[in-house]
């Protein structure tokens, strides 16, 4: 029996409470000796209140994983990182303040790889409600990215997130890239749906790189702690350099 302790790097993750997705996807894109270990705070459902409410727990839940030694802590919601421009730098101040280790958001993630992917017009598809797929769109505008397609679902609750089969997402984004010519990439944007199974599949189907919230933090966390590993399986993302 080998069992994985993360001797190379720990990465702490803070994760909705109601999410039951985002933890297997990364564990599976991490490489060998590297390990997530979780702290969960409240939310289950879309609104504005529930939403920000997130954070209300945000310095001591970071300071328990603190106290695992992990090499960064993680703020893993792609809904609340990317609720306003500022958000995800504040988020990360609040949690580099309470614990003295680095931090960084879903929304650092998706930005440095679109960076990366060199994608500056994108087809965003998401589980959500109309305002939190709407803010969304505003984040990349802000950052110089052009959503060119794609919907939301209406979805409200990460529980109801949990139980969207891959089948719909995946034509979700094809309907996309039908519908809106020209992207240069694919964001299938949230942590609570299964999506890392799509994204290999679509890349080869849309002829673009395919993006997933969950694959961009493995990917830029990775970096992040100077892991270079490339982690098959998962899309061009997890080959690539940060």
């Amino acid at each position: 029996m080998s069992i994985d302790y993360g001797d190379r790097a720990r990465l702490g993750l803070l994760v909705p409470s109601g999410n039951s997705v985002a933890e297997p996807e990364i564990r599976a894109m991490l490489p060998q000796g590297v390990t997530a270990l979780v702290t969960r705070l409240e939310l289950r459902g879309s609104s504005e209140a529930e939403l920000l409410g997130m954070l209300a727990a945000l310095e001591p839940a970071a300071r328990l994983l603190a106290d695992a030694r992990v090499a960064r802590i993680v703020f893993h919601c792609t809904a609340v990182s990317t609720f306003a421009p500022h958000l995800a730098g504040e988020i990360r101040a609040r949690i580099e303040a309470a614990t003295g280790l680095p931090a960084l958001a879903t929304a650092d993630a998706i930005l440095a790889a679109l960076a990366v992917l060199r994608a500056r017009r994108v087809l965003l598809v998401t589980p959500y409600i109309a305002p939190v797929h709407a803010r969304e769109v505003d984040f990349l505008a802000a950052h110089g990215v052009a959503v060119a397609g794609g919907e939301g679902l209406g979805i409200d609750s990460n529980a109801e997130m949990a139980r969207l089969p891959p089948a719909t997402i995946r034509d979700q984004a094809l309907r996309a890239a039908a519908a809106a010519p020209g992207a240069e990439a694919c964001f299938i944007s949230c942590t609570a749906i299964r999506s890392a199974e799509l994204i290999e599949g679509l890349e080869a189907a849309l002829g673009m790189p395919v993006l997933t919230s969950n694959q961009a933090i493995a990917w830029h966390a990775l970096r992040q702690c100077g892991i270079g590993d490339a982690v098959p399986g998962f899309g061009r993302l997890l080959t690539l350099p940060g």
